[in-house]
């Protein structure tokens, strides 16, 4: 018997099943000089963080809430060939690790584990982590300290670089480079783990095209009911993005109206979901 397809219908139902993603390799690698590039205010206390998200999780669990996480669910991708062949094939290139590295990088890679491959892509991997000693211009330019594939410490943020609308999900084009592989592993759970494969519709995004201007960002995306999906215009989905996005939505019958709410650019509205709540009904909450 096939399992339904998942979807989100409401912003403030019932809570079956969420994916988070606790905190880990990626946020020990910020530091003062790079916190900025990879879109953090500052450093934090890690060990502590690891803390409160385990009691976040706990909580949720309690109230009889699925809760995945999404560092298990790429190891468990990962594991699966087709899986593997997906994000390596994307992310393992000639433009992302130079002509010199990328056999040699590619090839060590296959060797790893599903949990030591994720703790790499998620966390971020540097020249010092090598069991090797890299060829060609790139390595040699970065230094051992230098990362070949950069952390992702706003995988943290699950809801922006996919989001489920409906009974489908859209697979984000990120505003920044600095989280744009996020959506490239999100794509690879949902088409290969058996969690998720052949229950998730594909409304929209593609991580292997590029949308240039055209970006889209899940805090930003909200499913209001009849219909109806509010999407916030500001500083991380653009005009271009939401157009392409509503009208994906229309020729897919994914929805018959989309409203979208122009945001102010700054980092205090970075997205919809940081200045307007939905809580249930006809209440709402807004930040002024």
């Amino acid at each position: 018997m096939s399992q339904p397809s998942l979807g989100v219908h409401s912003e403030s139902g019932r809570l079956r099943q969420v994916i988070v993603c606790r905190p880990g390799l990626a946020h020990r690698r910020l530091t003062p000089e790079n916190c900025d590039e990879l879109l953090f205010d500052d450093v934090f206390w890690v060990k502590q963080a690891i803390k409160d998200h385990a009691v976040f999780t706990d909580l949720m669990r309690a109230e009889g809430i699925e809760v995945l996480d999404a560092n298990d669910l790429l190891a468990e991708t990962l594991d699966i060939p087709a899986g593997r062949a997906f994000v390596l094939d994307h992310r393992v290139t000639l433009t992302t690790v130079g002509a010199g590295m990328v056999e040699p990088l590619r090839l060590w890679m296959e060797g790893l584990s599903g949990v030591d491959l994720a703790r790499w892509l998620i966390g971020g991997l540097t020249v010092g982590d090598l069991p090797f000693v890299p060829k060609g211009l790139f390595g040699a330019w970065l230094g051992k300290s230098g990362f070949i594939l950069p952390p992702l410490p706003n995988m943290i943020f699950t809801r922006d670089n996919s989001a489920f609308v409906h009974g489908g999900v859209s697979l984000n084009p990120m505003f920044w480079a600095a989280r744009k592989p996020e959506t490239l592993l999100t794509t690879a759970i949902y088409r290969h783990h058996p969690k998720f494969a052949g229950r998730v519709r594909e409304l929209f995004g593609d991580p292997a095209r590029d949308f240039g201007p055209a970006s889209l960002e899940g805090g930003d995306i909200m499913p209001a009911g009849k219909d109806t999906v509010l999407v916030g215009m500001g500083e991380r989905s653009s005009a271009q993005g939401i157009g392409l996005f509503a009208q994906a939505l229309f020729d897919q019958g994914a929805a018959s109206r989309v409203v979208a709410c122009r945001l102010p650019r700054t980092r205090s509205a970075m997205h919809l979901d940081t200045v307007f709540t939905f809580c249930g009904g006809d209440v709402v909450t807004t930040f002024k």
